[in-house]
């Protein structure tokens, strides 16, 4: 009976997260009749496919998907780079204030973004980076608090002796780091990569503030252009939106092991 209960409850979980994506998918497929019909259409009288290369070619979505291409492999590993050699540094390295420095930095995350974002665009703008792809990227290379910590607890449980022993054999710090450290952060790389992914991928509110320029776009911004004054295209929004959801999906197939690997790892020890 207790069986019998969990599955029956996971399944209507399940479903409960399941129908918004089914409902994107069915509604990018729909023809434009069957969108405001009542009782709702659950499965189109005639799947309409075409939909989804009508929609691509609506908008620039080819110079769109460079875009956001661009900023999230350039500021992935920014961020991987960043974030690995300061935790790194707070892991391993002795020196006076670390504590408080580490505390500090763990405080920004209560800072909301809204706060930053008015001095963000004055400093970008004073460096005439507005309307450039710059400041989508270049802030990853500045390291993520919430990414350092996790990495940090993720050196943590490296022993020690191990670093000792690389020394003995003439290491020094950055071939420690490079050669050590990096290779058993795998785990933990890949989950902050993700999480850093999935966060560039679906920004919005970044390109709206820093980019003017349409041919500077990206995908989600672009996705924004099917909302007019007067009327909205549902169906492209519903196919773009399908189509958005295809590199994140592919990237936790092929993650999912690392991912709970660096999470487990990364709550080890602290």
């Amino acid at each position: 009976m207790l069986r019998t209960f969990t599955y029956g409850t996971l399944i209507f979980l399940s479903a409960l997260f399941i129908l918004p994506f089914y409902w994107t998918f069915i509604t990018a497929v729909k023809d434009v009749s069957e969108l405001y019909q009542y009782p709702p259409v659950f499965w189109p009288s005639d799947v309409q496919w075409e939909n989804f290369i009508t929609a691509w070619f609506k908008q620039p979505f080819d110079v769109y998907f460079k875009n956001s291409a661009i900023v999230v492999v350039m500021s992935t590993i920014g961020q991987l780079f960043s974030s690995s050699l300061v935790a790194y540094g707070f892991a391993r390295f002795q020196f006076k204030g670390r504590d408080v420095i580490f505390i500090v930095l763990l405080a920004t995350m209560m800072i909301p973004w809204d706060v930053k974002m008015i001095p963000l665009y004055m400093e970008f703008n004073m460096l005439g980076w507005i309307n450039t792809l710059k400041p989508l990227i270049v802030p990853a290379y500045f390291a993520e608090a919430f990414f350092v910590f996790l990495l940090r607890q993720y050196i943590m449980t490296v022993p020690i002796e191990i670093d000792e022993a690389a020394r003995m054999d003439g290491a020094n710090a950055w071939q420690i780091y490079w050669r050590i450290h990096l290779p058993l952060m795998m785990p933990a790389l890949v989950l902050v990569g993700t999480f850093h992914f999935m966060n560039a991928w679906n920004d919005y509110l970044g390109p709206l503030i820093f980019l003017n320029d349409q041919s500077k776009y990206t995908l989600t911004l672009g996705l924004s252009m099917f909302k007019g004054l007067h009327e909205t295209d549902i169906t492209s929004i519903a196919a773009i939106t399908v189509l958005l959801c295809i590199p994140p999906l592919i990237l936790f197939f092929f993650a999912q092991r690392y991912i709970m690997d660096g999470a487990i790892g990364s709550s080890v020890k602290g």
